[in-house]
């Protein structure tokens, strides 16, 4: 296909249960100039079966098969094959409202901006919940303005946005580590020209119980500490203001299974404890931020 106007990258590992959904929200598109990179991350369920499926009634799916490598690796894979004049990801449990990437795009064009940021819902279990939702189209070139019309760093999520693919030569996510999103976008707004917030079309986040973000390890801590550091040192660098703002990382205390504790990290330093997960019931300030470290699971 010619005159790609976007192209999506989907990372799959052993997605099989929610991949159709995701898969139909892309096929759907009312942007019909597209290409759906399906980065297959070595999965050992029915999932490059699915992706077969939906390649041969469709050209526009595009399927790359690799080794399991992990989420970065599937992602700058896609971005090697991507030939639309803009890059969006999605992650193969999400989806996206039908006319997600058309708003985009046409909002990305019409305003010569290189970044197109969409509107969030959460899907948890049972009840969708707003994470982010824009009123009007706004537009940002300063970058301490795209920071701030981005919610960086409260929402540093690449999967609700398109980038100028030009422009993101170069821009690889690191490999082997967990929230390795935190950094790349903060670099990615900071070097591409131009951002504008499109209202009314919505990222689909699903929210699910054991995956890389809800599991906690040594791990998982320390990149959390070493992505969130690294992200605070480049905005120090540059001169944009670090708001505050609630971290990603909670620890919990649970009883029968029940939560009866909840603590809440914030930045500078600053933990707040709630019973039950919405009653505060003390505040810390000054924390040690290596606690994050130093905490047994």
């Amino acid at each position: 296909m010619e005159n790609i106007k976007v192209s999506i990258v989907v990372p799959i590992y052993n997605s099989e249960k929610y991949l159709v959904k995701c898969l139909n929200s892309l096929l759907n598109q009312t942007l019909k100039e597209i290409e759906i990179i399906c980065v297959n991350d070595g999965s050992k369920d029915n999932s490059l079966n699915i992706l077969k499926k939906y390649s041969e009634k469709d050209n526009r799916f595009v399927i790359i098969n690799q080794e399991n490598q992990g989420l970065s690796a599937a992602r700058n894979n896609g971005m090697k094959y991507a030939k639309g004049e803009y890059i969006g990801f999605v992650d193969s449990d999400d989806w996206v409202d039908i006319n997600f990437y058309e708003k985009l795009y046409n909002s990305a064009k019409n305003n010569n901006c290189e970044i197109a940021v969409g509107d969030i819902y959460r899907q948890g279990k049972l009840l969708k919940s707003k994470r982010m939702k824009y009123k009007k189209e706004e537009i940002a070139y300063t970058p301490v303005d795209k920071y701030k019309k981005a919610n960086i760093p409260t929402h540093n999520y690449v999967w609700n946005k398109i980038y100028k693919r030009e422009s993101l030569i170069g821009h690889e996510f690191p490999l082997n580590m967990y929230y390795e999103d935190i950094f790349w976008l903060s670099k990615v707004v900071y070097d591409l020209k131009g951002l504008v917030i499109v209202p009314e079309t919505f990222y689909y986040y699903r929210k699910i119980s054991g995956s890389i973000v809800t599991q906690k390890s040594i791990k998982t801590r320390k990149d959390f500490l070493k992505a969130t550091k690294e992200l605070y040192n480049f905005m120090n660098e540059h001169n944009i203001p670090i708001p505050p703002h609630r971290l990603g990382q909670k620890d919990r205390i649970k009883l029968f299974g029940k939560e009866i504790i909840k603590a809440e990290y914030y930045y500078p330093a600053s933990i707040k404890y709630k019973l039950f997960g919405f009653i505060n019931i003390l505040e810390i300030q000054k924390f040690d931020p290596d606690y994050y470290i130093k905490t047994s699971l």
